[in-house]
C-alpha cells in the first residue's frame, strides 16, 4: 500500500501539524481526592465546560466527556508531539483551580487538604475495543 498524504488530508478522521499527520485516541479516567463523589450536578456540568475550554486553548478535543460522581471519563485526541500525559496535567490544574473557585464549599467541606484530583489517573489507548464501544460505555456513566 503507497502512502497518500492527500488522501489523509481529505480524511476529517486526521489531524496534522507541522510535518505529522495522526489520529491519537485515548481513553483518559481521573478521580477526585479521596474519591468524594462532589462531581453532580452544577460541578459536573462546569468541570465539563472547564475542560472544553483547556482543550481549545490547548490545541486538543475532546471527543467524549462523562462523570459518574467520583470520577471523570474523557476520550481525547493529542498530538503525540505534546503527549497524553501534559493534557491530562493541564486538565488537572485548571479544573482544580476553577472548581475550587467556583464552588469553595467542596474546599471546605469535603476536599480541605487544598487538592482536588487523586495524584493517579487512568490511560488507554483506544484500539483494542472499537471506538464506538468506549464513547457508549462513556455515554452511560453516571446513569
Amino acid at each position: 500500500m503507497n502512502f497518500n498524504i492527500e488522501t489523509y488530508r481529505k480524511n476529517k478522521a486526521y489531524f496534522r501539524s507541522d510535518h505529522l499527520v495522526f489520529k491519537c485516541n485515548y481513553h483518559i479516567i481521573f478521580c477526585p481526592k479521596y474519591r468524594h463523589k462532589i462531581l453532580t450536578g452544577k460541578v459536573s456540568d462546569r468541570l465539563k465546560e472547564i475542560c472544553f475550554e483547556v482543550a481549545k486553548a490547548h490545541d486538543f478535543t475532546i471527543e467524549e466527556i462523562e462523570t459518574d460522581k467520583d470520577h471523570v471519563h474523557m476520550i481525547i485526541n493529542c498530538n503525540p508531539r505534546y503527549g497524553v500525559m501534559k493534557c491530562i496535567q493541564i486538565l488537572k490544574q485548571v479544573t482544580a483551580y476553577r472548581l475550587f473557585e467556583e464552588f469553595p464549599h467542596i474546599r471546605k467541606t469535603k476536599l480541605w487538604g487544598g487538592k482536588f484530583w487523586s495524584r493517579s489517573s487512568f490511560v488507554s489507548t483506544i484500539g483494542s475495543v472499537s471506538l464506538d464501544v468506549v464513547k457508549q460505555y462513556i455515554e452511560n456513566q453516571g446513569k
